[in-house]
């Protein structure tokens, strides 16, 4: 049940559970929302499994409650929904944002026993193409409000799950327009990258930052640089970054690179520390997923950093890129048209270029900055709790 609309006098405390603490963008934007809830005069208190992002978490200000809620079981939820009662009793807890759906689950139970009202937002793509999982994934429609993180993901919400749009809310992810601004990164930083990536002095950077996984689509981008070099045969090189979640896909693509004899034309970088550097060090940023992407964090932080960037004709990326103003789309699987795009790229004029990179950071500092999500997300907040946390939010900002 919604709560009044008056503006309370107590600090409002918001809980938002998730797996894990981890360095995905679920996990970050938990961080942020928990920042800016304590900017704006509330109480934020997470809880989660530990993770990379915990010492951001306590930089943030906010209370922290060990949860391990990882594993998909119904032994999970009721333990889990055990534990965040308490919690919301202990805490005082005015709402629960759920970030995932084995946490929500729990969440639910426990709300229920608490009469906390609830909140989610739905991350992922997460098919179903049986009664069973439509059923698992339906707790993520069940909140008091529903935040998509794109237009696409709240099309399919209304689509498959009949999502009202009274509960619906479409708030994008957002990037951080100080931490990625081509004037405050280094040529020292870059210089240090380009050292650590061996990368040929003068040579056109092709940059894919995102885990070894198959349907991110870097098999497709090794197909389109074998066909790069017919048009293109030197000055570039390509740079892949991520983590190998998927060792045996890892090893493949290294062998498919030795086959096509690429190896001098390809690095494989990696995590990043530092991808604003990254970013600036590139000439072109791609991302040839293979299914449609929820959002997209890496495209739109690259535009921020006046990168021209090429993604596929799929999913949100149809919202984050412009195409032929911020960047280009091409169909995912389509190799022979992603190595004529770049060919096309690393080839433009200065001047085409400069107005793609105008346009990219224009184009997210309208609609994907951080400060945007945050403001949103608390105004969400308000409209369950009748407080004021947005507007807290935004007076604190300004004054800065």
């Amino acid at each position: 049940m919604i709560k009044g609309s008056s503006i309370r006098a107590r600090r409002p405390v918001i809980l938002q559970v998730l797996p894990a603490l981890g360095t995905g963008g679920l996990e970050r934007g938990a961080v942020e929302i928990a920042a800016a809830i304590q900017k704006a005069g509330g109480e934020a208190v997470v809880a989660a499994h530990p993770g990379a992002l915990l010492v951001q978490l306590h930089h943030a200000g906010a209370d922290y409650v060990e949860l391990d809620l990882r594993k998909k079981s119904l032994w999970t939820v009721l333990r889990g929904a055990r534990a965040l009662e308490r919690i919301i009793r202990e805490y005082g807890v005015d709402v629960v944002h759920a970030r995932s759906r084995i946490p929500a689950w729990a969440a639910w139970l426990a709300c229920r026993r608490t009469g906390t009202p609830m909140i989610t937002t739905w991350h992922g793509t997460h098919n179903a193409t049986w009664w069973g999982k439509r059923l698992y994934n339906s707790v993520l429609v069940r909140g008091t409000r529903v935040i998509a993180i794109s237009r696409y993901i709240a099309g399919r919400m209304v689509e498959e799950y009949g999502v009202s749009s009274e509960k619906l809310r479409i708030i994008p992810r957002g990037a951080d327009p100080v931490r990625f601004d081509p004037a405050v990164v280094s040529g020292e930083r870059i210089q240090n990258l380009a050292s650590a990536w061996d990368l040929p002095h003068g040579a056109r950077v092709i940059l894919m930052p995102a885990r070894l996984t198959r349907w991110k689509g870097q098999g497709v981008l090794v197909e389109a640089l074998a066909r790069l070099r017919r048009l293109l045969p030197s000055g570039w090189v390509c740079v892949f970054i991520g983590p190998e979640t998927d060792t045996n896909f890892a090893s493949w693509l290294g062998k498919r690179v030795t086959a096509l004899e690429l190896r001098n034309w390809v690095r494989f970088a990696g995590t990043c520390s530092d991808m604003a550097a990254a970013y600036a060090l590139a000439d072109v940023v791609v991302a040839p997923s293979l299914r449609p992407e929820p959002f997209g964090r890496t495209v739109v932080e690259a535009q921020l950093m006046g990168k021209p960037v090429v993604g596929t004709a799929q999913g949100a990326m149809m919202e984050t890129i412009l195409p032929d103003e911020t960047g280009v789309v091409v169909p995912p699987y389509d190799e022979e048209a992603l190595a004529v795009v770049l060919e096309r790229l690393l080839t433009t004029e200065a001047d085409t270029l400069a107005y793609l990179a105008e346009n990219a950071r224009a184009h997210v500092l309208r609609d994907y900055t951080t400060r945007k999500m945050q403001a949103a997300t608390l105004g969400v907040y308000d409209e369950v709790l009748g407080t004021a946390l947005r507007q807290k939010f935004e007076g604190e900002c300004l004054g800065r």
